[in-house]
C-alpha cells in the first residue's frame, strides 16, 4: 500500500462528570441568500480552534468552499443546547452535532437544486467548489449564490436543519 500525503483530524472525548444525564450538543444550519451557511453554536472557542474544525466539518458534509461557511458562537443564552465547553469534548461532540446538522441541510439543498434543475436529487454532486451539478455533466448545475436566491424567492422555503449529538 502506497503511503499519500494529506490532511485530516481525529477527535477523542474523555467525558467529566457526565454520567446520568448524557453529554449532548446542538447546532443549527441555515442558508443566507448569498449561498453562505451559518452555523449557530452555544458552544465557545477557548484557542481550541473550535470555529475552524467545526466549519471544515460543515464545508465537507455539505460539499462546499471552506468559505462558504459562518460559525456563529455569539450568544449561548439564544443559541442550540450545548453542556458546555469544556475538557475535550469540543471536536468530538459539537462537531458530530455539526456534521448531522450538515446532512440535513445538504439534502435539502439537494431537494431545491433538483426542483430548479428539474433532475431528481439523488442524480446531483457538489463539486467542492460551490455548484451542485448533475453527476457526469459538466453542463447541468447551479452555483450555490443562485440556489440559495431560488431557495429564498420560493413560496415555500426549506426550514434550517438542526441535530444534536
Amino acid at each position: 500500500m502506497a503511503k499519500l500525503p494529506g490532511r485530516g483530524y481525529a477527535a477523542v472525548n474523555y467525558p467529566t462528570g457526565m454520567n446520568l444525564g448524557g453529554d449532548p450538543s446542538q447546532a443549527l444550519i441555515h442558508a443566507t441568500t448569498t449561498g453562505t451557511f451559518v452555523i449557530s453554536l452555544s458552544s465557545v472557542d477557548l484557542g481550541q480552534g473550535l470555529k475552524t474544525v467545526v466549519a471544515q466539518c460543515a464545508a465537507e458534509t455539505l460539499g462546499l468552499p471552506f468559505e462558504n461557511i459562518l460559525v456563529d458562537t455569539a450568544d449561548t443564552d439564544t443559541g442550540p443546547h450545548c453542556m458546555g465547553t469544556f475538557a475535550s469534548r469540543g471536536t468530538h461532540r459539537v462537531g458530530n452535532a455539526v456534521i448531522m446538522a450538515a446532512a440535513e441541510a445538504r439534502a435539502v439543498m439537494l431537494d431545491v437544486a433538483a426542483e430548479e434543475l428539474e433532475v431528481d436529487a439523488a442524480d446531483l454532486e457538489t463539486d467542492g467548489s460551490g455548484f451542485v451539478k448533475l453527476k457526469g455533466s459538466e453542463l447541468k448545475k447551479i452555483h450555490i449564490t443562485d440556489l440559495a436566491l431560488a431557495a429564498t424567492s420560493s413560496t415555500a422555503a426549506p426550514s434550517p436543519a438542526a441535530a444534536s449529538s
